[in-house]
């Protein structure tokens, strides 16, 4: 048993006795994009402190959530194990859950480009196309391809190749056009896109209002 513990026998009790620390999902969300060095992870979540970063994955660790491995460039990096990927769903259905606490905008709150390849299959989760759809992703810092085709959306970070239909765009506007808070008309009046707008329309028509 977890040394701080809800001490209850109850799935829910016993899943936050393992990842209902502060940080730990978050760190969950950034290895759900793949395995990364500490600096890396340190760098990509901002504002923890080393020494709580360090607990945090001893204790993810412990719990069978996160693992060591050889990087393929040598060196140690921190990966999810096929349990902990198990999480993308939870993580998911937050993120899904989160859309009225996002209307808000960002604010002051920090944002890494990168969130978005997490955020967007989530938000565009149960949608399909067929055939399939494919639109670029460009957003200041990073460059993202996002399919939709009949088994759901899929993203790619740092594609080799450009889409056809590129949507450049703030992440506030990209977010609202997936969450449904935005139209795509809407998007495009404050968003520059590159190519035919067909693609467009097949991945975000659909999404909630």
């Amino acid at each position: 048993m977890p040394a701080r513990s809800y001490g209850q026998y109850c799935g829910l009790a016993r899943s936050l006795d393992t990842v209902g620390d502060r940080w730990s999902l978050l760190i969950v969300r950034e290895l759900l994009l793949g395995p990364l060095r500490y600096g890396e992870l340190a760098a990509s979540l901002g504002g923890i402190a080393t020494n709580l970063l360090a607990d945090r994955l001893r204790s993810l660790e412990a719990s069978g959530v996160v693992e060591r491995r050889l990087g393929a460039s040598g060196g140690v990096v921190y990966a999810l194990t096929p349990w902990g990927e198990e999480l993308r769903e939870t993580v998911e259905s937050l993120v899904r859950w989160s859309r009225p606490l996002m209307l808000a905008g960002r604010g002051e709150d920090a944002f890494r480009p990168r969130w978005l390849a997490v955020a967007l299959p989530a938000l565009l989760g149960g949608r399909t196309a067929r055939p399939a759809a494919e639109v670029g992703i460009e957003v200041p810092g990073l460059s993202l391809a996002l399919r939709l085709d009949e088994t759901g959306p899929h993203v790619t970070i740092e594609p080799e190749q450009r889409a056809g239909t590129v949507l450049a765009a703030e992440p506030e506007v990209v977010l609202g056009l997936a969450a449904g808070a935005l139209t795509l008309d809407q998007a495009l009046a404050v968003a520059h896109v590159d190519g035919a707008r067909g693609p467009l329309a097949a991945v975000f028509a659909r999404a909630p209002a």
